[in-house]
């Protein structure tokens, strides 16, 4: 059984002929029912003192557990985030590149098509020359027939000498138009 304050005053001893003083035990016993009632005062507070901080000491284990699950769900958030965001850089890359190449290969496309455009033009335009050169030499000599046709009438009067043969430079001409 333990001993509280209140068995150390009721405590009672047997009266012996030369024994202690009764009252010296009595205060002595009070003084340490005393001391022995601030120890357990002090002994209960400092219990309810651990109850608390075992009870702050589970919150916060709570709340570590919590950061704890918080920060490994941020970090795999992390992670994938910038595994998608990769993945979608690396698509954005192959549609970039799709699309230059495919830009590239029209403006190729195109530069084919000018330099037909220009060898036609300039097919055409060789042409034109030698359709011009054709016309102009059957002009010259339709010219040329009909001036000696002309010196071979007989006129009623003489006309002055006429140079017969017309000289015309058909190359020279074509440059001219050009």
């Amino acid at each position: 059984m333990r001993t509280s304050p209140l068995s150390i005053k009721r405590q009672e001893f047997n009266k012996a002929f030369r024994g202690f003083s009764v009252e010296e035990v009595h205060s002595f016993l009070e003084k340490i029912a005393s001391e022995v009632e601030e120890l357990q005062t002090e002994n209960d507070s400092m219990k309810k003192q651990l109850e608390e901080a075992n009870v702050q000491l589970a919150e916060f284990k709570r709340i570590e557990k919590n950061l704890q699950d918080t920060l490994l769900k941020t970090q795999e958030n992390s992670a994938k985030a910038v595994e998608s965001t990769k993945k979608q850089t690396a698509l954005m890359l192959k549609e970039a590149e799709i699309k230059a190449s495919q830009m590239v290969e029209k403006a190729k496309e195109n530069a084919d098509d000018i330099r037909n455009s220009i060898i036609n033009l300039r097919e055409e335009r060789d042409l034109i020359i030698a359709k011009l050169k054709a016309i102009i030499t059957t002009q010259s000599h339709l010219l040329e027939m009909k001036i000696d046709k002309a010196d071979f009438e007989p006129s009623v009067a003489k006309k002055p000498e006429r140079q017969t043969k017309v000289e015309i430079n058909i190359d020279d001409f074509v440059d001219r138009i050009l």
